[in-house]
């Protein structure tokens, strides 16, 4: 098929969050005729960068881009020529504890082991060796990140995951032994590597960050994905989450594609009644617009169950139903302040990634299980912090910060509901921060903060999960959000769905945005009848 051919193709691309611009672009670069509808005023979704106080840029949730820059994404579509600039956050964690002693995560494993060792010599041999277990496990999981979901895809990647894995085999006990650490919640892996908090607290507020408790069973990946930042690193997009965002509406435009803020979709049509075939959607005031295929870069449950027009049903419909998601999710205080959080032993750099303020795993975890119950979690209440002004000054004004606090185990539903508890809970959170860098709260100017129920609403995630969809062993890669809908493809020709909480996995990824665009680059609905080759 020709470009020529193929531009008479026309795909409606539902959601601009990054995942939507990045199929949109791939997919207009493929010669399809694309239109990106948001609902909200401004393209980006979680990866926005709004001025939420006088001369303070704060990013609306995202503030980390790490697995997009393990990809070839920035690469293939010449982000970087759109104006995309990454600076890199090292050390990319650091742990400041209540007694004053503050531990190192580098991008260098080694730098990373001299840190702890500076407070626990044992605690830094077992972390070198850990690395060595994780390393290889990590490395067979981000084969899943190369482009593309069908055979020969797969059949490229086997060398690499096949020399990962059978190292990882190696170095964790044979198929039993790495079996066990991979259906273990992280907390276990945590305690059974570390007799310490100097290195399990840390670690567990790192892996918590997306919405995973350390009693999740299957949850150790989120532990183990330590060995990713020491492999890949964490970055920062200078000018914020939104550099990434104007780069790929930059990109789109340059390949012929278009979009449409504030413009809300209410039904994803098909061609009749009962029928098997998109037909394209309907806007929320009554427009309709025609095309060949839909691509969804929402939560798929409401794409596929709420918007689909009539809905899916039937045993693919039912597995989507009941895919998981909890009630532990976010709470941000973003505070324009006057200064970094002054911890008693800085260094240099201290400031450049994550800080977490988690004493032990035991109180990481009781947060989780309080949020489930619908309770806030007890003090200090876990949090972690961003401050991005020291990378990038323009952020705010000249002697002025911006940063950025996480409860990552906040109750979405809260007993007596967030309008009550809201800013007593962010001066809890601020008096977290206070207790490990005093004076903090004297430097505080102005402060918004985002409940998970003001996430809910201006971002439009249902139960304001960032990842749309828990991301547990049963709902990543292959699985997800479902093994009927991990491919991106749906049993109607045409319709095809993406998103944080589609395959392989949420977060500022790319992934799910450029593998469904090539779900529908590598197999276009037929005109005027069904697909070439049987779903899925």
């Amino acid at each position: 098929m020709t470009a020529r051919q193929r531009r008479t193709r026309r795909v409606v691309v539902v959601g601009g969050g990054h995942n939507g611009l990045v199929a949109a672009c791939y997919l207009a670069r493929s010669g399809w005729q694309t239109q990106v509808l948001e609902q909200s005023d401004k393209l980006g979704g979680g990866a926005r960068t709004e001025e939420l106080l006088p001369g303070h840029r704060f990013n609306t949730h995202s503030a980390a881009h790490n697995i997009i820059n393990a990809t070839d994404i920035v690469e293939d579509l010449r982000l970087r020529d759109a104006g995309l600039v990454y600076r890199e956050m090292d050390p990319f964690s650091v742990a400041a504890f209540r007694d004053g002693t503050i531990v190192r995560f580098h991008r260098s494993v080694a730098a990373t082991v001299e840190s702890i060792a500076e407070v626990d010599r044992r605690a830094a041999r077992r972390y070198a060796a850990w690395m060595r277990q994780a390393w290889p496990v990590v490395s067979a999981m981000r084969t899943m990140l190369d482009p593309g979901t069908g055979v020969t895809q797969r059949l490229r990647r086997m060398p690499g995951l096949v020399a990962a894995g059978g190292r990882a085999l190696a170095r964790n006990g044979g198929p039993v032994g790495l079996a066990r650490t991979l259906l273990a919640p992280y907390g276990r892996v945590l305690r059974e590597q570390f007799d310490t908090e100097l290195v399990r607290a840390p670690v567990a507020a790192f892996a918590a960050h997306a919405s995973a408790s350390p009693q999740q069973v299957g949850g150790a990946t989120f532990a183990l994905w330590q060995a990713f930042y020491h492999q890949v690193g964490q970055w920062h997009p200078v000018g914020g989450s939104q550099a990434l965002t104007d780069a790929l509406a930059t990109r789109l435009a340059s390949y012929g594609g278009s979009w449409r803020v504030n413009t809300p979709v209410a039904r994803i049509l098909r061609t009749g009644t009962g029928t098997d075939r998109v037909a394209g959607v309907e806007l929320a005031d009554g427009t309709r617009i025609a095309a060949d295929a839909v691509l969804t870069a929402i939560d798929p449950r409401s794409a596929l169950l709420d918007l689909l027009d009539p809905p899916l049903t039937g045993p693919v419909a039912d597995r989507l139903r009941a895919a998981g998601r909890g009630n532990a999710v976010q709470s941000l205080v973003l505070l324009a302040t006057t200064g970094l959080p002054g911890y008693p032993q800085a260094r240099p750099g201290d400031w450049n990634g994550l800080q977490s303020y988690v004493d032990s795993l035991d109180s990481l975890s009781a947060g989780f299980a309080q949020a489930e119950a619908r309770h806030l979690p007890d003090d200090p209440v876990p949090t972690y912090a961003f401050t991005p002004t020291a990378l990038d000054d323009s952020l705010a004004p000249p002697g002025r910060h911006t940063v950025y606090l996480a409860c990552p185990c906040a109750p979405y539903e809260v007993r007596g509901g967030w309008d009550a508890a809201r800013e007593e809970f962010a001066d809890r959170m601020v008096a977290t921060v206070e207790a490990r860098a005093p004076g903090f709260a004297a430097s505080v100017v102005d402060r918004v903060t985002h409940t998970p129920a003001d996430m809910a609403r201006q971002l439009r995630w249902p139960g304001a999960h960032p990842m749309h969809l828990d991301i547990s062993l049963d709902q990543l890669a292959m699985l997800r959000p479902t093994p009927d809908l991990a491919g991106h493809r749906t049993p109607l020709t045409g319709l095809v769905v993406s998103g944080a909480g589609t395959a392989p996995v949420g977060g500022i990824a790319g992934l799910p945005g450029r593998d469904a665009a090539y779900a529908l680059i590598t197999r276009p609905p037929a005109r005027g009848g069904p697909a070439g080759r049987r779903w899925p």
